[in-house]
């Protein structure tokens, strides 16, 4: 809905702002923040953290440099009150703040150094790196116990995109522990080659190791335990291709050999597809389930091979043999019995999907954004529709779909809102139900995010609020902010 922001003063989002009251601090780092539970606890306090890129946001006079603000989390959730507004002009961050860079594009957080406290991860896909248009970057901040602060970039593999432009490294992040030490690897994916680190990282951005998975190429990347051996796996999305538009997806196994590079090769799982994606235990059996999301129908591929009309998603269930290539998925979308709305061309279903228990009943639940539905006659108003988890799996039994024109939600839906272009499910205030997030980077000029909190019915419309990007900090000129545009769960970026 378009309407004046009020607030004591809009910040220019041009340097770190350092907003954590002192007296929440933890004196020592919380010993869950290097546990998925706590995975975003950027301070130590206990509380997960909320990081929110807004890439579109303008520095100083510099359009589209790009932010991320975090908002600090606590026992009544998260507001704009306690945050940090990061940019590459930020002290101790590297690089500059440069026009179309889109700082803040991708995030993600480990604690990636074991000292811990979560860091943060952030992509800046339209980064130029010397003669290399938009070859792309990733940066780390550190956290610790009064926030983040300092950074380091993480560099490409050697060999990384040769002879190649516009490779857009760090536009899909994702973070496991895959060899059970406790240090976090780091998957980053390109429209180049798909990129391996193995920590723990020193505070130079230096990995133990890393590798370029040189055999194919990674829109997409996901990590997480499917087998229940506590060792995350990783799952390479390599995205729409000429002779697979729904997108492939493979299994990780290591890297190449230098000897016989086919002893390690991935392996295809040929009835999954996906652009995009998550893992999380869906039906409580304590294995980690893969969701993926295919966004691109066949009016947006201008194929006959792409999603359900108006997109889908897809369920692969893990168990003690991981997930294998004969499984075939379950599949969701807007035209499946119980699922609100209807499948209509360019709803991009599945384009921003997240998991996480917002009931407390031990299965994990699925968000999904819809950002490109129509609400009544308002184009890209976009919806967000949130499936239970079961005993049985993914269920459509006491599903709930979300707009702003929801009874409840704050705002009023409107054209090119984008609502749902980001999803997150996450406990943000320590009560054991996971808060449902939706961006919102088309509202206004600066964008803004819908928080409703967890409860044993579900996500709770009434008394959820709207956070916006300029009473967050965040700066805009003449193109909009776009906050709320990625949150730390799965997306499909363009």
């Amino acid at each position: 809905m378009r309407r004046a922001v009020t607030v004591a003063a809009v910040l220019t989002a041009v340097v770190a702002v350092p907003l954590t009251p002192t007296s929440s601090a933890a004196a020592a780092p919380y010993r869950g923040a290097n546990t998925a539970a706590v995975q975003d606890d950027f301070n130590g306090d206990g509380y997960r953290d909320l990081a929110v890129g807004a890439p579109g946001a303008a520095n100083g006079t510099v359009e589209e440099a790009g932010a991320v603000v975090v908002l600090y989390g606590s026992k009544s959730s998260v507001s704009t009150a306690r945050r940090t507004v990061i940019t590459q002009a930020s002290s101790g961050i590297p690089g500059a703040p440069e026009e179309w860079d889109g700082f803040g594009g991708a995030v993600a957080s480990a604690d990636l150094d074991r000292d811990g406290y979560a860091d943060l991860l952030v992509g800046t896909e339209g980064e130029d790196v010397g003669t290399h248009d938009h070859r792309g970057s990733v940066t780390v901040v550190w956290g610790g116990k009064g926030g983040l602060k300092g950074g380091a970039n993480i560099a490409p593999p050697a060999g990384f995109g040769e002879g190649r432009t516009f490779c857009s490294f760090g536009m899909a992040l994702a973070v496991g522990d895959m060899t059970g030490d406790g240090a976090a690897e780091v998957g980053i994916g390109s429209r180049c080659d798909a990129s391996s680190y193995t920590g723990p990282f020193t505070r130079t951005g230096k990995a133990a190791s890393q590798y370029r998975e040189w055999r194919m190429n990674s829109r997409g990347v996901v990590m997480g335990d499917v087998n229940g051996d506590r060792k995350a796996e990783r799952f390479w999305l390599p995205g729409p291709s000429d002779d697979d538009i729904r997108g492939s997806v493979y299994v990780d196994h290591g890297a190449p050999g230098a000897d016989d590079p086919l002893a390690t090769w991935p392996t295809d799982l040929p009835y999954a597809d996906g652009h995009t994606g998550q893992i999380g235990d869906i039906n409580g059996d304590g294995y980690g389930d893969l969701v993926t999301g295919i966004a691109d129908d066949d009016y947006l591929s201008g194929t006959t091979d792409g999603a359900h009309r108006g997109g889908e998603i897809q369920v692969l269930y893990g168990s003690a043999r991981g997930i294998g290539a004969e499984q075939r998925p379950k599949v969701f979308h807007q035209d499946t019995a119980g699922v609100p709305g209807g499948g209509e061309n360019a709803d991009q279903f599945g384009k921003a999907l997240s998991v996480g228990d917002v009931n407390a009943d031990g299965y994990a639940d699925v968000a999904v954004g819809a950002p490109g539905e129509a609400v009544g006659t308002r184009e890209m108003a976009g919806t967000a529709v949130v499936l239970r988890g079961s005993a049985t799996g993914l269920t459509t039994k006491k599903v709930a779909g979300y707009s702003q024109n929801t009874t409840g939600v704050p705002g009023t839906a409107e054209a090119s809102d984008e609502f749902g272009a980001a999803v997150h499910l996450a406990d943000l205030n320590k009560d054991g139900r996971a808060e449902t997030v939706v961006g919102i980077p088309g509202e206004d000029t600066d964008g803004c995010l819908w928080i409703a909190r967890g409860s044993t019915a579900g996500p709770v419309v009434t008394g959820s609020v709207n956070l916006c990007g300029k009473a967050a900090g965040v700066a805009v000129r003449y193109t909009d902010g776009l906050f709320g545009g990625a949150l730390t769960s799965a997306r499909v970026t363009v």
